[in-house]
């Protein structure tokens, strides 16, 4: 850990930004375990689950389907309709091993407000 990560703030806004982006550049991996979760909390069945909501990347991982650029969870009130059983990813935001410099971190803030 950076010494500079102390520095580091965050307090979710519920603005949903996190969730938005050009799928080509943003995407939310979801392991075969966290699928698994996602699937029984909505109560679905297992195929249409991944039918409907998963997207294979071309190195072999898997995620949520990002549908016109939003996840496809991401409610029209912009909150999580899966909120207590969201990826890892989603629960470690912005606490990434990417975002963890000062520069990254600043640039992170111009997309989420609730950065710093």
């Amino acid at each position: 850990m950076l010494d500079e990560q102390r520095a580091l703030r965050f307090e979710c806004t519920g603005c949903g930004k996190c969730c938005t982006g050009d799928p080509a550049y943003y995407y939310v991996e979801a392991s075969r375990a966290e699928q698994r979760r996602i699937q029984d909390y909505l109560g679905i069945s297992w195929r249409w689950f991944r039918r409907r909501y998963i997207v294979r990347y071309d190195d072999g991982t898997e995620g949520l389907s990002m549908a016109g650029g939003r996840c496809v969870f991401l409610g029209p009130d912009k909150r999580c309709r899966i909120y207590p059983v969201r990826p890892a990813q989603c629960r470690n935001y912005p606490f990434w091993p990417q975002l963890m410099n000062q520069a990254a971190w600043r640039h992170e803030a111009q997309r989420c407000e609730g950065i710093d």
